[in-house]
């Protein structure tokens, strides 16, 4: 999941909207922004702008190195579960009465045309 720019040490809800109304919506802009432009928002010296840079880079670095592991972790979650888009194949026929093995349901007549086929014995 991608970091949201409160998600930064120093900034909160207030901060967050004084740098929208500058364009700095997203951890990757603040963390490419200059100390000067950040510094000319109001409520940012250029300590602070300083410091919210450094620590959205950070956070930037941090979340990338993450997201690749975290897809991983996912994808080995679903292998362990078996849950993949032939099992959800599988139950629909099954439901309509297929086997893996073909169209044979459970409710046609066997070949003396005397009943239900009631599974394998």
């Amino acid at each position: 999941m991608k970091p949201a720019i409160i998600d930064i040490s120093g900034i909160g809800p207030a901060a967050a909207e004084a740098l929208a109304e500058h364009r700095i919506r997203t951890v990757a802009s603040l963390a490419n922004a200059s100390v000067e432009n950040i510094s000319a928002i109001p409520g940012f010296s250029e300590a602070r702008a300083e410091r919210v840079i450094a620590a959205a880079a950070e956070l930037l670095a941090v979340s990338a190195t993450d997201q690749p592991a975290e897809a991983a972790e996912a994808d080995d979650q679903v292998k362990a579960s078996g849950k993949g888009k032939k099992d959800k194949k599988d139950k629909k026929d099954k439901r309509k009465g297929k086997g893996k093995k073909g169209k044979k349901g459970k409710n046609k007549k066997d070949k003396k045309g005397k009943g239900k086929k009631k599974g394998k014995k």
